[in-house]
């Protein structure tokens, strides 16, 4: 298989090959990893019970989708990026801001696969054949899981999405097999050394639907494009588009969170999930649980370090995509050593969706509105004016950005952070909402109502390709 050359440029018809099916697919497959399962153990780890812990991820992934789901209609009209058609709203420039929030996204969530697939993968070695669990097998088994992610997202988006169509088998079977392993231990009580994180129920209840459930979808906001740009809009409509994004998201998202809250319970895994899931895993199903870990980091971890590649050559230009990929390669896997020799998982993980998801949650509303205003019409090459190195067209605004939407997402982040509550910093605004973690709603609603006050209700855009043309037939 060759490797995929294409960068942010806009994809040809004729290469726009995938469909709604490949959707669900890349978006299941993906999601089946230990990456995506910790999240489920979040709320086990902030004192919750069964049924508590369930009803706060369902709620926060129902809501993370519906906010998020219509962005894979943006790429589907423009055949490029997210980032990059969010430029029709920031500026040619200006849509960096979406290229640096979904960069930040990717190395975070990529780094956290790795971590915790790296874990497991260790535990279950030295349980195995004897393996060592001291720093050196770690750096190793890290190193091992960061070069076999690399090779895969540098071959692109036709290689992931094989991988991901064989994991969305293959990594239910495991997950399946799995709810039987751990079966025998299972509790719905809250784990006993795991007190309410925030004191109470509600708050706690709150801070988990956002850090486990809401967090999940808003971790796409820059990532649907990428396999959206792929699907033809004159042979599948939006409806089914947007059909697709909701099942895989909410499928893909759901089975493995809702697998972490079982395991977690089961494993008494109230201050650590990777530690105590391999000790209360029987011998029997070390070996689908080490395949599970593998298979299911690299997958995941893939398709965030394809993402990767493609902001950071959406930055810079003159980087080739596979280059930029192995760049951010080499950077997310620092973060891995980093984030094992220097942090805690619990606080780690909610700190960072916590924060990212308060600068992402603006810059999101705001490309949902201006997508909304134009009515889904882009102009394909003014799209790529700064990638072509060149200036003009109807989206260079002032000097390639547009101040006020930029403005409306700086203000709209600002505003999040100032409401944001996590284990190493408490927001001033708490004051103001009870001390629950409000950051989400305050900075979606405050940049997307400065946005549709200070600018014009209809966006500049005019459908040039062939292709777009089609799709309003």
């Amino acid at each position: 298989m060759p490797i995929e050359q294409r960068g942010v440029d806009t994809v040809p018809e004729a290469e726009r090959t995938s469909g709604p099916r490949d959707l669900v697919a890349i978006l299941l497959g993906s999601n089946l990893c230990l990456g995506v399962i910790v999240f489920g153990w979040l709320p086990v780890s902030f004192g919750l019970d069964l049924w508590a812990s369930v009803t706060s991820v369902v709620a926060g992934t129902v809501v993370g989708v519906a906010v998020t789901a219509p962005l894979a209609l943006v790429s589907l009209r423009t055949a490029t990026n997210l980032s990059t058609s969010s430029g029709a709203f920031f500026g040619v420039r200006g849509r960096l801001v979406g290229s640096v929030v979904g960069l930040l996204l990717s190395l975070g969530y990529t780094a956290l696969t790795l971590w915790i697939g790296g874990d497991v993968m260790v535990g279950t070695l030295a349980r195995l054949v004897g393996l060592p669990t001291g720093g050196a097998s770690h750096a190793v088994v890290y190193a091992l899981l960061a070069a076999a992610t690399a090779v895969a997202a540098v071959y692109g988006y036709r290689l992931l999405l094989k991988l991901s169509k064989a994991l969305a088998v293959g990594m239910t079977v495991l997950l399946a097999i799995g709810l039987v392993a751990y079966a025998g231990d299972f509790t719905t009580a809250a784990v006993p050394e795991t007190p309410y994180l925030l004191g109470s129920f509600w708050p706690t209840w709150l801070l988990s639907a956002v850090a486990a459930g809401l967090s999940g979808p808003v971790a796409f906001i820059t990532l649907l494009g990428d396999y959206t740009r792929y699907v033809s809009p004159v042979r599948h409509s939006a409806k089914k588009v947007w059909y697709a994004t909701c099942l895989g998201l909410l499928v893909g998202l759901l089975i493995p969170q809702l697998f972490g809250t079982v395991t977690a319970l089961a494993s008494r895994g109230g201050l650590d999930y990777a530690g105590p899931l391999v000790a209360a895993s029987p011998a029997w199903y070390l070996v689908p649980l080490l395949l599970a870990a593998t298979a299911g980091s690299v997958g995941n971890a893939g398709l965030m370090l394809y993402s990767m590649g493609l902001d950071l050559d959406a930055i810079l230009p003159r980087a080739t995509r596979a280059r930029a990929t192995l760049v951010v390669a080499a950077v997310a896997t620092a973060f891995v050593f980093l984030g094992h020799f220097a942090s805690d998982a619990q606080t780690a993980m909610t700190s960072f969706v916590l924060l990212l998801t308060a600068i992402g949650t603006p810059w999101a509303v705001i490309t949902l509105i201006g997508h909304a205003r134009c009515g889904g019409s882009y102009d394909p090459e003014a799209l790529q004016v700064y990638n072509n190195r060149s200036r003009g067209g109807i989206y260079w605004f002032s000097a390639g950005w547009h101040p006020r939407a930029t403005a409306s997402w700086a203000i709209g982040a600002a505003v999040g952070l100032a409401g944001v509550s996590t284990p190493l910093y408490e927001a001033p605004l708490l004051a103001l909402t009870g001390g629950i973690d409000c950051s989400f709603v305050l900075s979606g609603v405050a940049g997307g109502a400065l946005y549709a006050v200070l600018t014009p209700k209809k966006a500049p855009g005019t459908v040039t390709a062939p292709e777009a043309l089609a799709a309003t037939e």
